[in-house]
């Protein structure tokens, strides 16, 4: 029974970001992937990505900078 309370319960920050995390490297499991589409919502997931997708992208910025500073260009 308390299997079945889970299920309606949402999704915690720290699931999605581990589903986000998960979908951005390709490796998301069958069983995580029906749970986030049965108890998470779509708009937090869309709003998770955007963040991650900026922060990889700033963070790569940030590499590239730092590799042309140390590299004397």
């Amino acid at each position: 029974m308390d299997e079945r309370k889970n299920d309606n319960k949402p999704l915690t920050l720290w699931e999605m970001l581990q589903s986000v995390l998960a979908a951005a490297l390709g490796v998301q499991s069958g069983k995580n992937r029906s749970r986030d589409f049965s108890r998470g919502k779509p708009s937090h997931f869309i709003i998770l990505g955007l963040l991650f997708t900026l922060v990889f992208v700033l963070i790569l910025f940030a590499v590239v900078k730092l590799v042309l500073h140390f590299a004397g260009i």
